[in-house]
């Protein structure tokens, strides 16, 4: 059984300010949760679990020794999950340390201005490691990395890609020797851009799209070319889009 105290120090969790008190956030499901210990960039401090996920994970206490595993009843994992139905397995993680020694030369990185749904986030960090980008930098008003709607979204690429928060115009003039992206309604066909190694791509906020101070440092204005009548395309859509064809 799950203490009551236990079981509330979970649901805390839901919360940017618990999880930063605490220094951890939890995942749930079993492709993510294994997907996160298989990467080892998070230190997964305990795991609950239904009987048969753990008799069919059988091998992974001798794999994570640190790790305390404990089986709980359905109903008990219901109090602690965040998803409407829960999946099999909570696991609690640490959060890690923010590393100020990660490379953006020769390569495509994504700059995220105030990107404020959770799911838009999380499907945006995804691509991003299907097309292989290491790094995606967001504003400070941006959706937190850790809420377990991101975290959910992500499918375990959380732990296969760099997430910064900076403030996004001191990293343009810090690293004014990469060419920067802004992705609009008006600019240069994305589509004419391909076989580019080294850029830093801005996707904006879901209504306001990038501040303008933001805008005004960016080398080049670029957009997805539209043929029907939608006003404007959902950012993370927009992110795949451009980073295809890149």
């Amino acid at each position: 059984m799950i203490s009551k105290t236990h079981t509330k120090y979970i649901q805390t969790l839901q919360h940017k300010k618990f999880r930063d008190e605490s220094g951890e956030f939890f995942a749930e499901g079993p492709k993510t949760v294994l997907e996160l210990l298989e990467g080892r960039q998070f230190e997964c401090r305990e795991i609950y679990a239904v009987k048969d996920w753990l008799e069919s994970n059988a091998g992974l206490p001798g794999k994570y020794p640190k790790t305390e595993f404990n089986e709980v009843k359905d109903f008990e994992l219901e109090k602690i999950s965040a998803l409407a139905t829960p999946n099999k397995v909570l696991a609690v993680f640490k959060k890690r340390e923010q590393s100020d020694a990660i490379s953006f030369n020769g390569k495509i990185t994504l700059l995220l201005d105030t990107i404020q749904d959770p799911g838009n986030f999380g499907t945006i960090i995804r691509t991003a490691d299907w097309f292989a980008v290491e790094t995606i930098i967001c504003s400070h008003n941006g959706a937190d990395m850790y809420n377990p709607k991101v975290v959910q979204s992500t499918m375990g690429s959380l732990g296969r890609v760099n997430i910064l928060y900076d403030d996004l115009e001191a990293w343009i003039q810090n690293n004014n020797s990469i060419k920067t992206y802004a992705a609009a309604l008006d600019g240069k066909p994305a589509n004419t851009l391909k076989g580019i190694k080294e850029a830093a791509i801005i996707i904006g906020n879901e209504s306001k799209g990038i501040n303008r101070q933001l805008m005004d440092l960016v080398n080049e204005k670029i957009t997805i070319q539209r043929k029907g009548a939608a006003e404007s395309l959902n950012a993370a859509v927009a992110a795949g889009i451009i980073l295809a064809q890149f």
